[in-house]
C-alpha cells in the first residue's frame, strides 16, 4: 500500500474489482433478466459506484454480455475437469450426465441467464467470438467420446456430438426451468430429494438407450 498524509491508501485490483462486478451482475441478471436488473443495484453489491462500473464494462448491454461469457466458461471449465478419458466409454457418458445435472442444480443462475439471453434472441453472444473459443473443445471433447464408445462396440455408429449434447442438456434443464409449474400440473414435488435421484437415474437411462447398441445396453442394464 502507498501512503498518503501519513494514511495508508490500497492500491487499486482490477481483476479483483472485475470479479466483484461480475459477481453482482451475475445475481442481478439472474433475479431480474436484462430488462429488469438495474446497474445501481450492481454498483451497489460490487461495492463500487456506477461510474467504475462503466469504466470497466462501458454499458449495461456489454455489462450483460460479458456475465454470459463468464457463465459459460464457468461450465465449460468445470466440464474439462472431468476425467473421461479414464473411464469406459459408457462410465464416461453416464458420468457427463450425471455432472451437467449437477451443475444445474448447483447453479440454477446458469439456466435463468440463457433464458434470458434466448428472450433475446442470442444477440449479446452472437459477435462474442470468445463464446465460440469456450464450446468448440467441450464438443470435440464429445465428439471423442463417441468415437471411442462406437470403436469398442458399445455405441451406435454415426451419432452427431451436437444433438447428443443437446438432448442430455434439454432433459435436465426444461425439468428445472419447469419445476413450479411441472410440480402443479403433475401433483408431485419434482424438487423432492427422492424426485431428484429418480430424475438422475431416468436421464441416465434414457441416454444410455439413445446412443448404446442394444447389446452393450443389455449388459449394462443387467449389471448390478
Amino acid at each position: 500500500m502507498d501512503q498518503i498524509v501519513g494514511r495508508p491508501v490500497k492500491r487499486r485490483n482490477p481483476a479483483a474489482t472485475r470479479k466483484r462486478i461480475l459477481a453482482a451482475a451475475t445475481a442481478e441478471f439472474a433475479k431480474h433478466g436484462l430488462r429488469g436488473a438495474r446497474v445501481d443495484v450492481i454498483a451497489v453489491r460490487a461495492n463500487i459506484n456506477k461510474q467504475m462500473l462503466y469504466h470497466y464494462f462501458g454499458n449495461k448491454e456489454a455489462l450483460f454480455s460479458s456475465v454470459l461469457e463468464e457463465a459459460w466458461g464457468a461450465i465449460r471449465a468445470a466440464e474439462a475437469e472431468l476425467d473421461l478419458e479414464a473411464l469406459d466409454a459408457i462410465e464416461a457418458l453416464k458420468a457427463y450426465v450425471g455432472f451437467t445435472w449437477g451443475y444445474y442444480l448447483e447453479h440454477p443462475e446458469f439456466l435463468t441467464l440463457v433464458n434470458s439471453e434466448n428472450l433475446h434472441k442470442a444477440r449479446h453472444i452472437k459477435s462474442s467470438g470468445h463464446i465460440r473459443d469456450i464450446n468448440r473443445p467441450f464438443i470435440a471433447r464429445m465428439r471423442r467420446l463417441l468415437e471411442r464408445g462406437t470403436a469398442s462396440g458399445a455405441f451406435r455408429g454415426g451419432l452427431d456430438p451436437i444433438q447428443v449434447h443437446i438432448t442430455i442438456a434439454a432433459i435436465g434443464y426444461y425439468y428445472l426451468t419447469n419445476r413450479f409449474t411441472g410440480s402443479i400440473v403433475f401433483e408431485r414435488d419434482l424438487m423432492a430429494k427422492k424426485a431428484l435421484s429418480q430424475r438422475l437415474a431416468f436421464n441416465i437411462a434414457t441416454i444410455l438407450r439413445l446412443v448404446c447398441k442394444p447389446e452393450a445396453l443389455q449388459r449394462c442394464e443387467a449389471a448390478p
